[in-house]
């Protein structure tokens, strides 16, 4: 099993920043795909950014030039800086990850907890 720990929401105004950090942990052998996810009330979720083992990064639309995700592989972790956050960006912002067991298998890990971004003034 993997688990993984959202941190780092919070209320913000409209143009500020915040940086979500995510953790996994457990039986994993290596991490390859590492993304941020988000649902905002109503809707489904949908992802923001995710970056491969290989660097490669991707980002909806909505959040190209705003959002920045990285990752450290020592340590299992994936940040998102959000710079100019709008109110649309309010959401429950979850991670996720593609990982190998250690028996060779590819899994994605389940849902954490997610953490809270609220955009408003």
């Amino acid at each position: 099993q993997v688990q993984l720990v959202e941190s780092g929401g919070g209320l913000v105004q409209p143009g500020g920043t915040l940086r979500l950090s995510c953790a996994a942990s457990g039986s994993i052998f290596r991490i390859r795909a590492m993304g941020w996810y988000r649902q905002a009330p109503g809707k489904q979720r949908e992802l923001v950014a995710i970056t491969t083992s290989g660097g490669t990064t991707n980002y909806a639309d909505s959040v190209k030039g705003r959002f920045t995700i990285s990752r450290d592989n020592t340590n299992n972790t994936v940040s998102l800086q959000m710079n100019s956050l709008k109110p649309e960006d309010t959401a429950v912002y979850y991670c996720n990850v593609d990982y190998v067991t250690y028996s060779g298998n590819i899994q994605r890990a389940s849902w954490g907890q997610g953490t809270q971004v609220t955009v408003s003034s």
